[in-house]
């Protein structure tokens, strides 16, 4: 069997804007450094997302020293300088957590406010906004930053090849927006792996990732151009288990390191899968 390689890692420095690909990679224990730091929540507070949002696929992103910048079609190009110390902080909701963030400057949420047509916040978790990842399936010390629930999201090219054979219209890798993908072993062989060396980077895979409608959108648009597709051929493959449609294996990093494309990909510990 073909060894196990990582062969692309991606960084998404505001939550459901746009990413880009890394030639290394910096773990430590909200996984990939730079990764997810930043999002944007609505007037209530309350995390926004392409789920709800589907333009926000339109936000070009790329960090420049300790701030982002940001290009638009419509809204233009912006810069956007990380908060002080002594920024405004508000308790942020991402689906059941509240995380303690500082807010963007007026200039930048105007700037958002314009293209996404309402009052919205850019905010940032610094290392003291400490999310926990859920206890159900981690252990005491792990947190996360602004991703829906763990530090690493990784995909097998190998999966997506199965799936991709069994759609009308094949799809990239970009749709469902991990931080690491691998290729080489079988199709559905992270189903069953729980812990794993990347490197010199070991991680707890304790969870299937559980899809969303934003697998159905186009990474740069957010437009839906075939309907309910991945989701509907995923759930006729049998890829159902409590919580959803799975795709993909979350993992959380056991110690700090620095990873690239071609590291070996070790299973350290096999597991039973959950799905029939």
């Amino acid at each position: 069997m073909t060894p196990l390689t990582t062969t692309a890692l991606y960084r998404y420095p505001v939550k459901s804007l746009r990413g880009h690909a890394l030639g290394m990679a910096t773990i430590g224990a909200r996984g990939i450094e730079g990764d997810r730091r930043w999002m944007i929540v609505d007037a209530n507070g309350r995390f926004l997302t392409r789920r709800e949002a589907p333009e926000m696929a339109l936000f070009d992103v790329r960090p420049e020293g300790d701030a982002l910048v940001f290009d638009h079609p419509k809204a233009g190009a912006h810069r956007t300088p990380r908060p002080s110390d002594t920024a405004a902080r508000i308790d942020a909701r991402i689906w059941t957590d509240t995380v303690s963030v500082r807010i963007a400057d007026a200039a930048t949420n105007d700037y958002f406010a314009r293209a996404l047509g309402r009052p919205v916040w850019l905010v940032f978790q610094g290392d003291e906004g400490v999310r926990p990842v859920s206890p159900s399936h981690a252990l005491p010390g792990d947190h996360v930053s602004l991703s829906d629930g763990y530090p690493l999201l990784i995909v097998a090219r190998a999966s997506l090849d199965a799936l991709n054979a069994a759609l009308m219209v094949p799809i990239p890798i970009e749709r469902f927006r991990a931080n690491l993908v691998v290729d080489g072993g079988a199709a559905w062989d992270e189903d069953r792996w729980r812990r794993i060396r990347i490197g010199g980077v070991t991680f707890r895979t304790p969870k299937l990732c559980s899809r969303c409608v934003i697998i159905t959108q186009q990474p740069l648009t957010g437009a839906r151009l075939e309907g309910n597709e991945p989701l509907a051929t995923l759930r006729k493959l049998g890829r159902m288990a409590k919580g959803g449609v799975m795709f993909g294996q979350n993992a959380i990093p056991e110690n700090d390191g620095v990873i690239s494309p071609g590291d070996r990909v070790e299973v350290l510990e096999w597991g039973e899968s959950i799905l029939a």
